[in-house]
């Protein structure tokens, strides 16, 4: 079976929604980035960030970069290069302003977990530096909401990206979870001149990590990843260079775990694509 033993405390979340009395809270639409880099030594590697143990989701878990949509993200006068908010609509099956949410809410939440900012003053260029105290002011207004994504990009003289990411996956948070997120996965190269920092408050350690041995580590019991994690850390562990994987052609499914009761006790039932990734309970 591909499925996860869960605490007990799972189980009337499970029977309440197998018979229809336990409402599951929506889904917030979120987005992920997997920062990638090519090591001389190590070959491909993945940026993580292990959230801190007083959140209230995941607390522990290694995760990549990212966060919920802001209602401002939607702004459709962002200075935008690259695919457009349709196009991105297109590979996730969202709507165009919806897509434009989720690729404005992937560059804003990276550069406020990590200071990488897949921005640049032209259409073909990029920032290579986010180090100062300049960079930091604007990360924490962009963080207390002070200043939205496009009064940091206009300011700065900057315009978004959007050719600087790939889809790569949608996943979206069990039913049975209080805090549930439709989050669509995105892959992008670390940009040249640019460090990723330890700088969220919602992390206590980050890591540039092979994705194979970050995958063998989670499987080990030694690191705690949701699903999502550790399926895209798996499957990442098959190409070689960045390059390769910003090349890879991907059809976006939507994965969704179910809980079930299986032989009396509660089990998180883990997508078939996705299972094998994942040590079994």
């Amino acid at each position: 079976m591909n499925g996860l033993k869960l605490p007990d405390q799972f189980r009337e979340q499970i029977q309440g929604i197998l018979d229809g009395t336990y409402q599951p809270v929506p889904a917030k639409d979120a987005a992920t980035v997997v920062v990638l880099r090519d090591h001389d030594e190590h070959g491909l590697q993945a940026f993580l960030l292990r959230r801190v143990s007083s959140m209230a989701f995941a607390p522990g878990a290694y995760v990549f970069p990212g966060g919920s949509v802001d209602a401002r993200d939607g702004d459709a006068t962002i200075g935008w290069s690259g695919p457009a908010a349709a196009e991105w609509g297109a590979s996730f099956k969202a709507s165009e302003t919806v897509a434009r949410e989720l690729v404005c809410a992937a560059v804003r939440e990276t550069f406020e977990e990590s200071l990488v900012l897949l921005a640049g003053p032209t259409g073909d260029s990029v920032v290579d530096d986010t180090r100062g105290d300049g960079w930091e002011a604007d990360r924490q207004a962009l963080l207390d909401r002070s200043v939205s994504l496009r009064g940091f990009l206009d300011r700065r003289g900057l315009v978004l990206r959007s050719d600087l990411l790939r889809p790569w996956a949608h996943w979206i948070t069990p039913a049975i979870e209080p805090k549930r997120y439709d989050t669509r996965f995105f892959v992008a190269a670390m940009p040249q001149g640019q460090r990723a920092r330890d700088v969220s408050t919602e992390a206590d350690r980050v890591a540039w990590v092979r994705p194979a041995e970050a995958a063998e580590r989670a499987m080990a019991g030694e690191w705690f990843m949701l699903p999502p994690t550790l399926a895209t850390l798996a499957e990442l562990a098959e190409y070689e260079t960045v390059a390769d994987v910003l090349a890879a052609e991907r059809e976006i499914e939507v994965l969704e775990p179910k809980g079930e009761i299986v032989d009396g006790e509660p089990y998180l039932v883990l997508p078939e694509s996705a299972a094998h990734h994942y040590p079994q309970g």
